[in-house]
């Protein structure tokens, strides 16, 4: 059993694709489920006029507004790999859910738009990835329109990210005169927009395109091979360890869209990205191969079937084996669950899953006995895998029920999406009035959505503005230092926070109250 369940482990590979919104992360994600073969046809975000929406866009405000909300998970197999791609939401204001995803992956895929180079969000992502020293493999995508010219990109990568870059294939013009890539590891030429048979043109042995061919003619053809002349005299030397350890990054050209350049990138990253490595918990590292199940929930959905009033915990198996009705022990309350209902996913379509093994992504049915950066193992040795971070908000409204008589129906909703981690919830001490928080505006409007259509509550949101949160050591505190500037809170484990209307105000009440320790939980990640 172990060298089976150790092969079966290798031949994991999961990963998350980050990006700035637009810059073809969906459509990138489409292709590659094409190419395992787990969808027959890919339709991209923009063919809406279609009425076919992208597979790992499943949420209707998704397809609505054509951006990524929530992290979906997909899996599938291909040349003997089996594939967890986790789709992280594009949009900044969920970069804390991203942030979890981030944690739950042991390598990451960048997208950068060849007109645009490198956008706030990536760099903020990619901040992420650096941080935790998991591989990056770089996808410069819409070559078939123009954009910079690729040493422009090269230069920007490392100089705004901090890394090097190893460039595995070049461009050979871009926009209407795309020819191709030159693709320096495969040591071939892959051309743009030909028949299946004349895709690939072999080179001889000083790199050149073999025999007569009318590409040899072309300025563009002879610009690339410049610069690939260029970049083997200047350029970083390729290195495996540097790759591992996220200071080197395989770049590669091409063109989601057009599904240019998106097999060649697979083959080779599959050839380059780690399997599952070792994680730290509280007991030390722990090996993926190992026996014992372990694994740690990263992210709670609510309704991701509309018909079936269902929350699905999503799992990353750290270690050992997963088996359905298996008993494991969840630390945060020592207590034992069945496993019984568990389940894989293809976006909005499921099925259920028997076993599952290090590396791959479960989802297990939970009725609130879950919360996100929870263990749960089997075995005698109690473990708890690195905390979960929680971004603290920064803007906040007060959120009612329109209609009083359905307190009920808004009560359930507010609770199961505040469990979901996406905002988050206060309440005031004496009233006991509902003060939502989150990181953007967006995520406001996906709430008030959600509870609208999957909850049937319309909601009253009143803003009350950007505040300043700052949780407070000691437990105890004295009501009456509530005021209008600092308004006094409670979260939803019932710990007291202020929440400053800005700066001045938080110093003017750290000057007046001293002994009060206070603290804000993000600082412990930094």
């Amino acid at each position: 059993m172990a060298k089976t369940l150790k092969a079966e482990v290798e031949s994991r590979r999961t990963f998350a694709i980050i990006s700035h919104p637009d810059a073809g992360k969906t459509t990138m994600t489409e292709k590659l489920l094409y190419f395992g073969g787990a969808i027959r046809d890919a339709g991209t975000v923009k063919g809406k006029k279609t009425g076919k929406y992208a597979t790992s866009d499943w949420m209707e405000i998704e397809k609505q507004r054509g951006i990524s909300v929530t992290s979906s998970v997909m899996q599938f197999d291909y040349e003997g790999f089996r594939i967890n791609i986790l789709d992280t939401p594009g949009h900044q204001d969920f970069s804390e859910d991203t942030y979890r995803t981030l944690m739950a992956v042991d390598s990451a895929v960048m997208i950068i738009d060849s007109a645009k180079g490198i956008e706030e969000q990536t760099l903020k992502l990619f901040k992420v990835c650096r941080m935790r020293g998991i591989p990056i493999f770089t996808f410069i995508n819409k070559l078939d329109r123009q954009g910079r010219t690729p040493l422009e990109l090269l230069a920007e990568l490392e100089e705004v990210l901090g890394i090097e870059s190893y460039p595995m294939n070049w461009p050979i013009g871009m926009g209407k005169e795309f020819y191709g890539i030159y693709d320096r590891y495969n040591s071939r030429i892959e051309q743009f927009r030909v028949d299946e048979d004349q895709r690939f043109l072999e080179l001889d042995e000083d790199g050149e395109i073999l025999g007569d061919h009318p590409l040899k003619e072309s300025d563009l053809y002879t610009q690339a091979l410049e610069e690939i002349m260029l970049l083997e005299e200047a350029g970083n030397e390729f290195s495996v360890e540097k790759i591992n350890n996220g200071t080197l990054s395989p770049v590669f050209f091409g063109s989601a869209l057009t599904n240019f350049g998106v097999q060649t990138f697979l083959e080779t990253y599959l050839k380059f990205a780690p399997s599952p490595q070792p994680r730290m918990t509280n007991e030390g590292e722990i090996d993926p191969s190992s026996e014992g199940f372990s694994g740690f929930i990263f992210k709670i959905q609510a309704n991701m079937n509309p018909a079936h009033r269902d929350r699905i915990a999503f799992v990353r198996i750290c270690s050992g084996q997963f088996e359905r009705g298996m008993n494991v022990a969840l630390t945060r309350t020592g207590k034992q669950i069945k496993l019984s209902q568990s389940t894989q996913f293809l976006a909005d379509d499921r099925s259920t899953v028997n076993a599952a093994v290090s590396g791959d992504i479960i989802g297990l049915y939970d009725t609130g006995t879950y919360q996100i950066g929870d263990t749960i193992y089997e075995g005698k040795q109690n473990i708890q895998y690195e905390k979960l971070p929680q971004f603290t908000p920064e803007l906040f409204v007060r959120v009612t029920a329109k209609n009083v008589m359905k307190q009920k129906s808004f009560h359930k909703g507010v609770e199961q999406l505040v469990q979901e981690g996406a905002i988050q919830l206060y309440k005031t001490y004496r009233m006991e009035d509902y003060i939502l928080g989150a990181v953007g505006q967006l995520q406001f409007e996906v709430f008030e959505h959600r509870m609208k259509n999957e909850y049937n509550s319309d909601v009253i949101m009143e803003s009350i503005g950007s505040k300043i949160a700052r949780w407070i050591e000691n437990d105890k505190i004295d009501e009456s230092l509530s005021s209008q500037r600092s308004l006094l809170v409670k979260d939803r484990f019932d710990k007291p926070l202020f929440l400053f209307e800005n700066d001045f105000a938080l110093r003017w009440f750290q000057d007046k109250n001293p002994d009060i320790k206070l603290y804000n939980p993000m600082d412990e990640h930094d």
